[in-house]
């Protein structure tokens, strides 16, 4: 073996000897050491470089630079064996087929041709899908000393802001980065041995709950909501990612049986929270016009009519008036279309015992419930007509009578109605009575279709998938492509269709990120026939793909591979009998 010694000389620079005394080449200029994971890493001789998921190098460090004398200038863009001219990469790189290597021994070439024998450590680096996105790798001289298990790893994934634990089978905490450690203000030394419930909470480790779940199946998980409980009594909101780990020793760490990575959640500060009022997302004029007037109403005690299509969202804005109103009694919602005429009287006004046939004991009605609040009528437009008459003595007088009783019953209570039907066309088409119309009709407000709002879709969406994430436990987000698919539909369903369509690749997204093919069938496809715009919400999308029908065959067969490997390239390839760049060329081709 050809040992190197190494004379530190001022401003951190090195000059390189092979053992009989020959300098070695050293690059040109080189790169004076600026972050702190360079500095860090330079004074413990340790050189480090990332790649991104085709292995092309995106950063060298200054200390790499010196070991292989190869400028970051020179190599940046290139293939990452045009630094590491290493053999046994040719063979495959254990990094992103296993996820990580630890202090592998290697013979690399330095740029005047003389071998050098070098540890190399690595880890692969994740998107919130659980598709490699690159890894960071440190680069050591065989002479040097290790400065111990992960920590070159560890520093360099700190400085990008990539938190860990590691804990053991007892769920104990056996190692952790650094920052993490402040963050929860606790010294680092403190953090061995400390029960993961101490950092996460009882609920997120107790029984049911989805990181214990996620700790106990042995499966990698993406995206799971948590939150960090530091020691000063705040809960910060973070996304986690769980990964097992074999029995035995992980990056030197003896008793390693789970990795934790942890990112910080931007949970609650989303856009959509400045755009929303009493729940309801929107920026659009018709919307904030809609804000201004539900404000306007705070004391008063109208009777207001919300019209609009099926599925704008009508109750919110009925819920939104009663919530800012000076009313202190309950909201209660009743669907006038979804009882026949005798059951909804008696859900209304209430009855006595026998006024008919299993009236076995009197019942108050939904007006009686909402003394001193507000009763919301939805789809009034399919009430009977006897119930009609019934409803505008209740608006005129605040009195009614239960069923099967003469007794009269007064009332304080607010009414909004609510309907997806054209009132004044019932009324001419006599349908529906003109003087209960009018009653109802205090105060009209409309709730456009979505698609007259369409410029309130990019703060709906990522607002409706939050909360969809929040009811499962997890931290969700769409790809730029599936966004433009979701903006550019035409949601004749309005926001009901957009939350059921968000609910569905919620399901089959088993990651973070919802892709185009994660969408309903129509939706997945708008992904590869709608043009962006220049200068929207994300790049501008490919042109559609006009296939074959072999073609087609080929591409869904791709696509369930990849899929079910979750797009990690080398083993979709393997499954597929072919190499990894015939993949990414096929992948390119299809669009995938």
């Amino acid at each position: 073996m050809v040992q190197h010694r190494f004379t530190m000389t001022t401003s951190l620079e090195y000059s390189a000897h092979s053992a009989d005394g020959r300098e070695i080449e050293a690059p040109d200029k080189p790169t004076p050491p600026s972050t702190r994971s360079d500095i860090i890493a330079t004074l413990a001789g340790v050189g480090w470089f990332e790649v991104d998921d085709d292995r092309q190098l995106t950063a060298v460090s200054p200390e790499l630079e010196r070991i292989t004398g190869f400028s970051a200038r020179e190599v940046i863009g290139k293939p990452c064996i045009s630094l590491i001219r290493c053999p046994q990469c040719l063979k495959g790189c254990g990094v992103f087929r296993h996820g990580h290597i630890q202090d592998t021994p290697l013979r690399l070439f330095h740029k005047n041709g003389h071998e050098i024998d070098v540890v190399r450590s690595g880890q692969a680096m994740y998107d919130g899908d659980g598709r490699i996105t690159g890894a960071i790798e440190t680069v050591r001289l065989a002479d040097r000393p290790s400065s111990g298990p992960s920590e070159q790893i560890e520093t360099l994934l700190g400085s990008l802001g990539r938190n860990f634990v590691i804990a053991d089978g007892e769920l104990r905490t056996i190692s952790a980065s650094t920052e993490l450690a402040g963050t929860l203000g606790i010294d680092r030394a403190s953090l061995t041995g400390l029960p993961l419930t101490r950092i996460f909470g009882e609920s997120a480790l107790g029984d049911g709950g989805a990181l214990r779940e996620a700790i106990t199946s042995r499966d990698r998980r993406e995206g799971l909501r948590a939150e960090l409980h530091p020691v000063d009594g705040r809960r910060l909101p973070v996304s986690v990612s769980v990964g097992p780990i074999d029995e035995g020793t992980h990056c030197g760490i003896a008793g390693a049986r789970v990795a934790i990575m942890i990112r910080e959640s931007d949970e609650g500060a989303h856009e959509s929270d400045a755009a929303s009022f009493e729940g309801i997302v929107g920026r659009s004029p018709a919307m904030q016009r809609i804000f201004r007037l539900i404000e306007l109403l705070h004391d008063n005690d109208a009777t207001v009519l919300v019209t609009g299509e099926s599925g704008t969202g009508k109750e919110m804005v009925a819920r939104a008036l009663h919530a800012r109103s000076g009313r202190h009694g309950p909201f209660v919602a009743v669907n006038c279309a979804a009882l026949p005429g005798e059951l909804l009287e008696s859900e209304l006004f209430g009855h006595v015992r026998g006024a008919f046939t299993g009236a076995v004991r009197d019942r108050p009605g939904r007006f009686e419930v909402a003394e001193g609040g507000t009763i919301f009528l939805d789809e009034i437009g399919d009430m009977p007509a006897a119930l009609q008459a019934k409803l505008l003595r209740v608006l005129q007088d605040h009195a009614f009578e239960r069923v099967g009783e003469s007794v009269t019953r007064h009332v304080d209570v607010r009414v909004i109605a609510a309907t997806h039907i054209d009132l004044a066309r019932a009324v001419a088409e006599h349908r529906f009575r003109e003087d209960l119309f009018y009653r109802l009709r205090v105060v009209p407000i409309h709730v456009p279709a979505l698609r007259e709002r369409r410029d309130d879709l990019t703060f709906l969406i990522p607002h409706l998938l939050q909360r969809i994430g929040a009811r499962r436990g997890r931290a969700l987000q769409l790809s730029p492509a599936a966004l433009q698919a979701l903006v550019s539909a035409p949601w004749p369903g309005n926001i009901r269709e957009l939350e059921n369509a968000l609910e569905y690749a919620t399901a089959l997204c088993g990651g973070q990120t919802i892709h185009p093919e994660h969408l309903p069938p129509d939706l997945g496809a708008l992904a590869l026939d709608v043009p962006r715009e220049k200068g929207g919400t994300a790049e501008r999308m490919a042109p559609a793909l006009t296939l074959s029908r072999d073609e087609q065959e080929e591409r869904e067969r791709l696509r369930e591979v990849l899929e079910r490997t979750r797009y990690r390239r080398d083993e979709a390839a393997d499954a597929l009998g072919m190499s990894r760049t015939t993949l990414w060329r096929k992948m390119k081709q299809y669009q995938l």
